[in-house]
Order: C-alpha cells, then structure tokens, then sequence
C-alpha cells in the first residue's frame, strides 16, 4: 500500500536527502508502506513512510533498530508507537509512546530554511525527534545510511548542514572527521551522554556563530529540558522549580523526573533515570549510570568519572573508560586515549597521571593504550560492557 496524500504533520516544502535521492513529501507518499506493524526502521523514508501509514490506519507500529532482535508487537488499540531502548547496559526493552507526545516537544519547527543532518538512528528515540522536526518545519533532512562520521561529516559540509544534533561522543568523532572544514552550523545540540565541559568549549570556539545546547531525554520519559547556558549539567535551582512542566528530584544520588511527555505507561510518575548525579556549585552534573557502577577490590567506581578526568586533559581529543575482568580485584578499569596529533605521548601520559591523582585508587584506570579513534554504537556512544 501507498499513503495516499501527505500527513499534516509533514509540512510543505519539506525534503529528504537520503544517500544520492532526494525526496519531497509527495514522492514520499509513493513509496510502499506498511499498515502497522512491526518496521525495519533503518531509513528515515522507511519511518516517515510508515508512520503516516499507521497513522492513517489506526493501528500500533513498533519501530525496530536492533538487527538481532525479534520484537513482537503487542495488541493494541489504535494508533501509538512503539520504540526499543538502546540496549547500551542490557537487553532493549519496548516502550509505547502516543504520537502527539512524541510531537509535543520539538524545538525548531518554525526554522522552515534549516538543514538538519540525521546522526541517530532513524528509529530511536533521538532520530525520531530529528526527522519529526524537520519534517514539521517543512526543512531539510540530509541523511547518509551506512555512512558511519567520515560519511556525515562529508554530506555535512557537501549540504551546508545548518542544524546538528548528536551524542558527545559524536560530536569529538565528527570535530576529529571534519578537519579544517566546517558546515555552516547555525544551531548544536547535543544529547544522549553527559555532556563535558571541555567538549561544549570546544564546539563554542569552533562554531561561535552556533546556538549550543544540551539537552535531556530518554525513550521512557521522553523529552525533558534543554540547556543553553554554556555549561555542563543544569542549575540546582531547578530541583525546587521544575523545568519546562517536568519535576526533578535527587533519591539516592539518582536522578529521579515527572514529566507529562513520558511514555503512555508511566506519564504523572515519578521515574528513575538511573543516572547518577552530584551537587556541586550551584550545578547538578551528571556522573555516570547507576547500572554502569563495578567493584573494583570492594569498591564501587563509575568508569565516567575517570572519562571526565581524561577529557578535561589538554591534548586529550576523546578517552573511553571500561571495565576488564581481573582475578585479583574482580574488575580494574581501562582507558584508551585518542591524542591531538603533535602531541608528545611522554608528556600526556604525565599529564594524565596528575588529572587522575584526585580519583580513588580503585576508579584509577590501571591500563592506558593510545588509539586513533574509539568506535561507537549505532546510537552513537561508547560502549562500556565488561570485557572478560
């Protein structure tokens, strides 16, 4: 089946540039999709395409990102979507959404003239928000499959990419792969991962012309806040006001959120985001995943905070922080380390001995190697699952 005229909710004028073809609404529309169902949601058309079938249809659509998973659509009454979760600390779990909550908090619908570049995964939760602006913009969506942050960042500059929005771990891969080259960025966003200081200066210099902001969202709660003061975490103040119609609290050093824009199963409730936190001059920074802590000799470290340290190292382009098995203390940590080129490695590994010191024995990073680049997941961020 085909959907036979454009939704309302794909602005006119909107165009998708997919590899080499490039799409307007229309030709969207004659593109074959499925009512329903559980979709293969690896192409921004595929997703477009098939939202607009379901919705018009009203019936339930699961969009599937995970190759080796085999997810089953429960039975539903009428339109909703369903989205895995990115599987970075376990097994993907499904959580249902309504589409006009998922809708409800775009930002930048009314920059008709902006060129988006699509970094996420069409079918999460984070690549969901990117098209669906863009395409309630009647913008721009420039997207390259397959492409991996060489191919993004060669469409990036080829496009006059506009508007960007990635994980951090993204954003060093896609400094390192531009070079001297740079897209005309009008607005940065960054989202998915804790967002470093060093890393929000960087792109501040590198793009001061760019509106810089990170902000906060999960698949179960959905869009959270923003944060565009420049600086990493968000005000303590906001535990006592709320942002944005969302409350905060701190249990446990976990950050807890209620926000009306979580999923339909847990909407008015208060969620554990299991992202652990610290108070700390007026800010609330984040601190690591409580499900991300190991016992290091009886200790309890968070791999993130050693990360923070080696980030914040002058010379330091980007650092991974994971755990290894070890048959004295059970686990030690590790660090690989990608160097600015020119760099002395005598000096920086010198450098990244002193940045450590203040650490605890155990959250001290026991093996140091230097690599070129650190791979990332197809969400875009590190992967940090225990080597045995």
């Amino acid at each position: 089946m085909t959907v036979s005229a454009p939704p309302g909710w794909i602005a006119p004028g909107f165009r998708l540039i997919e590899g080499g073809t490039s799409f307007d609404r229309e030709a969207l529309c004659r593109l074959p999709a499925p009512a329903g169902g559980v979709v293969e949601a690896g192409r921004p058309s595929v997703v477009l395409v098939a939202l607009a079938a379901a919705e018009r249809a009203g019936q339930p659509i699961l969009l599937k990102r995970h190759a080796g998973s085999d997810p089953d659509l429960p039975a539903l009454p009428g339109f909703a979507v369903l989205l895995e979760t990115s599987g970075t600390t376990g097994v993907p779990k499904l959580v249902r959404h309504g589409f006009d909550r998922l809708r409800g908090r775009l930002r930048g619908t009314a920059d008709a003239g902006a060129r988006w570049l699509l970094t996420y995964e069409p079918g999460a939760f984070a690549g969901l928000q990117v098209i669906l602006t863009a395409a309630a913009a009647g913008a721009t969506l420039v997207a390259e499959p397959g492409g991996g942050v060489g191919g993004l960042a060669r469409a990036a500059v080829h496009h006059g990419v506009t508007h960007v929005s990635g994980t951090p771990s993204f954003w060093r891969a896609f400094l390192m792969a531009l070079g001297a080259e740079a897209p005309p960025l009008a607005a940065i966003t960054l989202g998915g991962e804790a967002a470093d200081q060093p890393l929000l200066d960087r792109l501040a210099e590198r793009f001061p012309q760019a509106r810089l902001r990170h902000i906060y969202a999960s698949t179960e709660a959905g869009a959270l806040f923003a944060v565009a003061d420049g600086l990493a975490g968000f005000p303590a103040e906001w535990l006592e006001t709320g942002v944005d119609g969302v409350g905060l609290r701190i249990a446990g050093g976990v950050l807890e959120v209620r926000s009306p824009r979580a999923m339909l199963d847990g909407a008015g409730d208060w969620l554990s985001t299991g992202d652990l936190v610290e108070l700390r001059d007026g800010r609330v920074l984040f601190a690591g995943r409580l499900d991300g802590r190991i016992n290091v000799g009886g200790v309890k470290v968070s791999p993130e905070a050693a990360e923070t340290a080696l980030l914040a190292v002058p010379g330091v382009l980007d650092a991974l922080v994971e755990p290894r098995a070890n048959p004295i203390s059970g686990w030690i940590l590790t660090a690989t380390v990608v160097p600015q080129p020119g760099v002395e490695e005598s000096a920086l590994r010198s450098a990244i001995r002193v940045a450590l010191e203040p650490l605890a024995p155990a959250a001290r990073p026991r093996v140091l190697t230097f690599a070129d680049h650190i791979a990332l997941s197809t969400a875009g961020k590190k992967s940090r699952r225990p080597e045995p």
